[in-house]
């Protein structure tokens, strides 16, 4: 990764793949268009709140690198999308969140019933559109994916005593969490490159998935909030232990790891509460351990990237592991 003069943004990373890239959100609304009111409705929402689209991005830029240019590629980065959303919204229900990306989510707008059926009738279309292009290699990745997602999510519900949650058990948590998509999009954009060429990619999106939980769960502690859409601390006022919290444990004084078991026993923490224990993370160098466990896991994407001849779509994906360890959302 060489170093850069201004930041990249999301944007450069697409220039290699915009004209297919725009076509995506045609796509993802063809396949879930409902003649059902309510389903309707809440797709308009989901929309209006849909994200950049970074994995479709990962997608066509792996594509492109390969020169594979499978015709199908369009669909596939919109149903790696559509599997996306479905989780975001499972999440807020499970997590009672309120907003997303600055908007009402779905389950606070109609309710939390509407908000786990809305999730499952996405992850069917995504499987609908899948068969529809009867071809089982795609379906064999992405399958397996929400599958990994899901455990993900039921290891989420176990992560809420800091002492015994290590980070092994946190590792394993986003494995599944976030780097399984981002993962399995990369290598669904490689379906049709040489068995390596997809394997380094699929490795790539790994380790890139990694540090993109990493930096995201660093930005609650250090985050500005107008910035990220969501109040500092906000995993910490959920109770969820990442790895700031499980590196900073062990070298926290007495008092400070009270004051965490406090917080961690209270219903609903104070912003004080938060605010202590996010300066006792800090002192204890748990933020500093987190960036480098980040920078490393980036450097292991980059050396995954050698194995695709060079080429604009090349520079993008090496330019996107920049692009994930300096967000600042």
């Amino acid at each position: 990764m060489s170093p850069q003069t201004a930041p990249i943004t999301l944007a450069d990373l697409q220039r290699p793949v915009r004209a297919r890239l725009e076509r995506v959100p045609q796509e993802l609304r063809r396949i879930v268009e409902a003649d059902f009111g309510l389903i309707a409705q809440v797709n308009s929402h989901l929309f209006q709140t849909q994200g950049k689209m970074f994995r479709p991005t990962l997608l066509l830029l792996a594509d492109e690198a390969t020169g594979a240019r499978d015709p199908r590629v369009t669909t596939l980065a919109a149903v790696v999308e559509l599997i996306h959303l479905a989780t975001l919204v499972h999440d807020d229900s499970v997590d009672h969140s309120v907003l997303r990306r600055g908007m009402p989510t779905i389950n606070s707008l109609f309710s939390h019933q509407v908000s786990v059926i809305m999730g499952d009738y996405l992850y069917s279309r995504a499987v609908i559109e899948l068969v529809r292009l009867d071809d089982l290699e795609p379906l064999r990745v992405l399958s397996r994916v929400t599958n990994e997602m899901t455990v993900g999510e039921m290891r989420q519900l176990l992560a809420h005593e800091p002492i015994e949650f290590s980070e092994e058990a946190y590792d394993l948590l986003i494995q599944a969490k976030t780097a399984s998509l981002l993962s399995g999009s990369c290598e669904v954009g490689a379906l049709q490159a040489s068995p390596e060429e997809r394997a380094s990619l699929r490795r790539f999106g790994a380790a890139l998935g990694m540090a993109f939980q990493i930096v995201d769960d660093l930005l609650d502690y250090v985050g500005d909030s107008s910035v990220t859409g969501k109040p500092t601390g906000s995993d910490l006022r959920e109770h969820k232990v990442t790895l700031p919290l499980i590196a900073a444990l062990p070298r926290m004084g007495e008092g400070e790891q009270r004051q965490v078991a406090a917080l961690m026993d209270t219903a609903e923490p104070t912003d004080r509460q938060i605010a202590e224990v996010i300066a006792a993370v800090g002192e204890a160098g748990g933020l500093e351990y987190a960036r480098d466990r980040a920078l490393r896991l980036a450097q292991q994407a980059d050396g995954e990237l050698d194995a695709l001849a060079p080429s604009r779509a090349r520079d993008a994906l090496r330019a996107s592991i920049t692009y994930v360890v300096d967000r600042t959302r």
